[in-house]
């Protein structure tokens, strides 16, 4: 559906885009993460046509990027792109509008949209009336009202509180399951884990590297994460070398890679004689991937 290759940009000296390579097929929930600054907005504005790459090319169901690929994509940019006085149903309208709807496509979208974002018993409701929830699934709707191809969602939940942002989940959810393609921006790691089939860390303007969860899992040395608190620090990371225990720190935290999960009763008979204040043992998440990745400690981009 999505392919780029080699793409480049540079702001003067600045390289922001180097040779940005990857695909996102049909059907797909690709996460794109990367810190501010990583080149996520570069990107997207260059998907969009909306600025030019130095060098490099990008195809959208087959097609080279141009005027008339404008509109098999739909964009919720992290800013909402609404009219505040203007209703739900007026602000699809207006967007139907510049798709170039005809009338009877436009009526029918603009309702199938609502109902599709939950919105329709609000449709005649001024956008200032809604909650901070509801304005954000409104903006997604704006993105779907002509049907594109590719949906486009930048940093969908930023901002919204939890019960919100579930929304927005579900959301998103209920659009995978419909088979829309999407490329998801985010910097909440526990928001690509629970929607993507596949995950793109992006640094630099480059794909250090990319994979469904269980494939990026494989990129760590270690198949659980042990945090463990105890006054003898040096002591027990001497004890875990010999173990083969890699040490990482995640904050102030001291944290295990552990080759393979163990029970507590192993692990503790592992740091006899060393005071531990507390232990905790969970699953290799994303947070510890990307922690990896970007600080660059796994042996293919050392």
């Amino acid at each position: 559906m999505l392919r780029i290759k080699n793409l480049n940009k540079s702001y003067g000296n600045r390289k922001v885009l180097q040779n940005l390579t990857f695909n996102i097929t049909s059907g797909e929930v690709y996460g794109l993460l990367g810190a501010n600054g990583a080149g996520k907005t570069t990107t997207i504005n260059i998907i969009c046509n909306l600025l030019n790459a130095d060098s490099g090319y990008i195809t959208i169901n087959n097609q080279p990027i141009s005027e008339t690929t404008k509109k098999l994509i739909g964009i919720a940019p992290q800013e909402n792109l609404l009219y505040k006085t203007l209703s739900c149903a007026e602000n699809l309208q207006f967007f139907a509008n510049i798709y170039g709807l005809n009338r009877e496509m436009k009526k029918q979208q603009v309702e199938a949209t609502l109902k599709a974002v939950n919105l329709l018993d609000r449709a005649k409701s001024p956008v200032e009336t809604l909650s901070g929830g509801m304005q954000r699934r409104l903006n997604i709707a704006v993105a779907l009202v002509h049907q594109p191809k590719l949906v486009i969602l930048d940093e969908p939940t930023t901002g919204l509180d939890i019960e919100a942002r579930y929304e927005i989940w579900d959301l998103i959810r209920q659009l995978k399951n419909q088979g829309m393609t999407i490329l998801l921006t985010t910097h909440l790691l526990d928001e690509a884990e629970r929607l993507c089939n596949k995950i793109g860390i992006l640094k630099n303007g480059q794909i250090l590297a990319e994979g469904s969860l269980s494939e990026l899992k494989t990129l760590i040395p270690g198949q659980e994460v042990l945090v463990l608190q105890t006054t003898q620090e040096e002591q027990a990371i001497a004890l875990a070398q010999e173990y083969g225990f890699t040490t990482r720190r995640y904050g102030n935290d001291l944290a295990f890679l552990l080759p393979e999960p163990l029970e507590l009763k192993d692990i503790l008979a592992r740091f006899d004689g060393i005071p531990i204040d507390s232990i905790s043992r969970q699953p290799v998440r994303l947070e510890h991937i990307y922690v990896e990745i970007t600080q660059a400690k796994y042996s293919h981009h050392t």
